[in-house]
């Protein structure tokens, strides 16, 4: 899966000479933390989000009162407290990759290239969005992880005993074993019932069973 197939296109943006004050009603309004902001020239130059604006606001120490808070914050423009560094990532990147790039570097979102043209933008809520899709979670069926020997051919005998069964896999994912020589498998399967799964998983030579739920 790719990036442009799970971005939010044509992403909502700001320009750097607009106020604090106005940048925080827009995010309000449209229930969005992350806003990236554009000169003149529809060239991206920085990204604000809420946590900017948190940090650009007085401490809850100051002497100043609200109406003088909300004219200083009225003044302040997004220029002076956007992230100028912005990390962003091409439409046709792959979405492990962004995600990598999100996890490694703690951001929670990244403006989406195509060229010098921001196009989209991800953000960890569209990861869950993928993660939970990947997993099938909104997919009824048996939910079973085990670890399985890594060697070629593993996993096709896998897919094999299940449909011999009349299962149907709604789902698979493979991860890192404890051990270079194992992978841990978690499937979600349709068409055979829990008992019926555990005794076909605990059958298989070269796997071993760690989890099973409906």
């Amino acid at each position: 899966m790719i990036v442009s197939l799970v971005m939010t296109k044509n992403p909502i943006y700001i320009h750097p000479d607009m106020s604090v004050n106005e940048v925080r009603s827009l995010m309000d309004k449209e229930k969005i933390g992350h806003l990236p902001v554009l000169d003149k020239n529809n060239k991206l130059i920085g990204l604000v989000t809420r946590k900017d604006l948190v940090k650009a606001s007085p401490s809850a120490a100051t002497s100043l009162d609200m109406y003088e808070i909300s004219y200083l914050l009225s003044k302040m423009t997004i220029k002076e407290v956007m992230e100028k560094n912005v990390v962003t990532v091409a439409e046709d990147e792959v979405m492990e990759e962004a995600a990598r790039i999100m996890a490694d570097q703690g951001l929670g979102c990244l403006p989406v290239l195509r060229g010098s043209l921001l196009v989209g933008i991800i953000t960890d809520t569209d990861l869950f969005h993928v993660f939970v899709n990947a997993f099938g979670a909104r997919h009824p069926g048996i939910r079973v992880v085990f670890i399985i020997e890594e060697k070629p051919g593993q996993l096709a005998k896998i897919c094999q005993a299940i449909a011999e069964k009349g299962g149907n896999i709604v789902s698979l994912m493979t991860s890192e074993g404890d051990d270079l020589s194992h992978k841990r498998l978690t499937l979600k399967i349709e068409g055979i019932n829990r008992s019926e799964t555990e005794s076909l998983i605990r059958s298989l030579p070269g796997t071993e069973l760690e989890d099973i739920r409906e």
